[in-house]
């Protein structure tokens, strides 16, 4: 059993702001002395999966300069134990490709017509 936190006490310069640390036990046999760790950082939410998604901890945060390559992310370990990351990746990811389409009322009909006809 192992206990993953999410500190949110460095996550903004605002003072107004809730700075929560989230916990959550990670019910996995370690065995084999391995745990996975997925975090995904979005501009305001930061969501963390210990155990491969067997525990998940989802954050608001609010950024002020921290922002874009500025983001940062700290591992850390206030248990008793040593703890050795042995493989850390990050990448990038573009902005999501939004299009607002507006089906044609021909486009409507003909989908109205199959769903009848199907």
């Amino acid at each position: 059993m192992v206990l993953m936190c999410s500190d949110q006490s460095r996550s903004s310069l605002r003072t107004e702001i809730e700075k929560t640390t989230y916990g959550g036990f990670v019910d996995i046999d370690l065995k084999d002395g391995k745990l996975s760790l997925r975090t995904l950082i979005d501009r305001s939410i930061v969501e963390s999966f210990g155990g491969g998604g067997i525990t998940c901890i989802t954050a608001r945060v609010y950024p002020a300069i921290a922002v874009g390559t500025q983001a940062r992310l700290y591992a850390f370990n206030y248990g008793s134990e040593t703890v050795k990351i042995s493989q850390l990746k990050a990448w990038s990811m573009i902005n999501a490709q939004t299009e607002k389409v507006l089906p044609s009322s021909d486009t409507v009909q003909m989908e109205l017509e199959n769903e009848i006809e199907g």
